[in-house]
């Protein structure tokens, strides 16, 4: 290891132990860097202009934004809830059942855990806690863990963020996702049926089944989006980034004509948050670019690789090696950073191991998505934080049995990559 790539190390852990953003202590480290390595000071800017706009498909990332604003803005996911509600809201922990199932099916629409936190948080969590029927605490818990599905079922921005990295085929990583994500969801429902069980929790009022028709035609339109989305992708439709564009023009009808619940205001606020959404996102991929040059100037991973090899471990041990080290960085790092500077790292290894790299790419996001909901740095809990103001020791206590149930989730999930896997091998996908 040189002594810039020494320094750009200090510089970038000094400035994100002192509370600076991610990405611009990775532009200041980099800028450390090439003046310390005697390069041209205007190549990290070179880098971050060439590696924004060189990728086409970074296109689908402000757009798959857009589409989850608009989303939250109508009404769109009050009528989910409403179908939800009817659908599963009947059994033992019904609310908590409505919540996951409410998720899955927001997941479809937004590709952000977050989004699905602020869009649907506020209302499911008032709803569970209304007349003291859940603790809040636990209601804002099995909230945060059901938002983690999001960017697991297609379409999702870090799965975006990896193919960016990676190379490996967008198409395949979203219909990769599928599985694994209703495969979360099962856990979480069967961990929320255990505690209800457990902890006393009352049945909720039934909706009639007659009315189950008229609410499932009211959900319909939306739930045609993942639909609509899959199909312009493997139908040689639409490329991914034109599918993202399709979905944001798709939830502007629906909001705009066909449900008719979003005026011009409000879409100048979507538009706005989603610009600032978008700008922030965009700086991170742009700080991770530049370190992305660092790091292959340094040649660090083909070391890294070696070093790997050296160890003449299995695939099988590589992988909870790897997930081990993420899920311990994802308390502490938020999942682009680990996405876009830590995970480039092993690619090379895992090429040389005969590691699928959708498979890989599948399994690193949902730890990532893991890491969303553990504290110190739980995102998720957060914003649910803000916007319900249910305090974050209320939360941390009740979140770790469904932090558990997505580990347990996630060890099935390395140990079988067929459920990863079958899916995109049925539809012609070939490593």
């Amino acid at each position: 290891m040189s002594l810039a790539f020494t320094l750009c190390l200090v510089i970038l852990v000094v400035l994100a132990a002192i509370g600076m953003p991610i990405a611009l202590a990775m532009i200041l480290a980099a800028i450390g860097y090439v003046a310390a390595a005697h390069q041209d000071l205007s190549l990290p800017a070179e880098q971050l202009v060439l590696g924004l706009y060189d990728n086409f498909i970074i296109l689908a990332v402000p757009l798959f934004i857009v589409a989850a604003n608009i989303m939250n803005a109508g009404s769109i996911s009050d009528r989910l809830l409403r179908f939800c509600v009817a659908l599963v809201g009947r059994f033992r922990g019904g609310l908590g059942l409505v919540n996951v199932v409410a998720n899955i099916i927001f997941a479809g629409m937004s590709g952000s855990a977050v989004a699905d936190a602020a869009g649907l948080g506020k209302v499911i969590i008032d709803m569970m806690r209304k007349d003291g029927r859940y603790p809040a605490g636990y209601a804002a818990a099995i909230t945060a863990a059901a938002s983690t599905i999001g960017p697991i079922i297609p379409p999702s921005i870090p799965m975006v963020m990896y193919s960016l990295v990676s190379g490996a085929s967008i198409g395949a990583l979203f219909l990769g996702g599928i599985l694994p994500g209703l495969f979360m969801g099962a856990m979480l429902m069967a961990m929320n049926y255990w505690a209800a069980k457990r902890r006393g929790f009352g049945l909720d009022e039934p909706v009639p089944l007659r009315e189950l028709p008229r609410l499932t035609m009211n959900a319909f339109p939306a739930l045609l989006m993942p639909a609509i989305l899959l199909y312009g992708i493997y139908g040689g439709v639409t490329t991914p980034t034109e599918a993202a564009a399709v979905a944001a023009f798709y939830a502007l009808l629906l909001a705009g004509l066909f449900y008719r619940a979003l005026s011009v205001s409000s879409l100048y606020e979507v538009l706005r948050g989603s610009v600032m959404s978008s700008a922030s996102v965009g700086l991170v991929i742009g700080g991770a670019l530049i370190f992305n040059y660092i790091v292959a100037s340094e040649n660090i991973p083909t070391k890294m690789a070696g070093f790997i090899d050296a160890l003449h471990v299995s695939p099988i041990v590589f992988m909870l090696i790897v997930n081990a080290l993420v899920l311990l960085l994802g308390c502490i790092l938020d999942a682009s950073t680990i996405i876009l500077v830590i995970v480039p790292l092993f690619i090379p290894a895992c090429r040389a191991m005969g590691i699928d790299l959708v498979y890989f790419g599948v399994i690193i996001v949902v730890n990532c998505m893991i890491g969303l909901i553990t504290p110190p740095y739980g995102i998720v809990l957060f914003v649910l934080n803000g916007i319900t103001g249910i305090p974050l020791r209320e939360m941390i206590r009740e979140i770790w049995v469904f932090v558990i149930a997505l580990v347990v989730a996630l060890l099935v999930l390395i140990l079988e990559p067929g459920i990863v896997l079958w899916l995109p091998r049925m539809l012609g996908y070939k490593a």
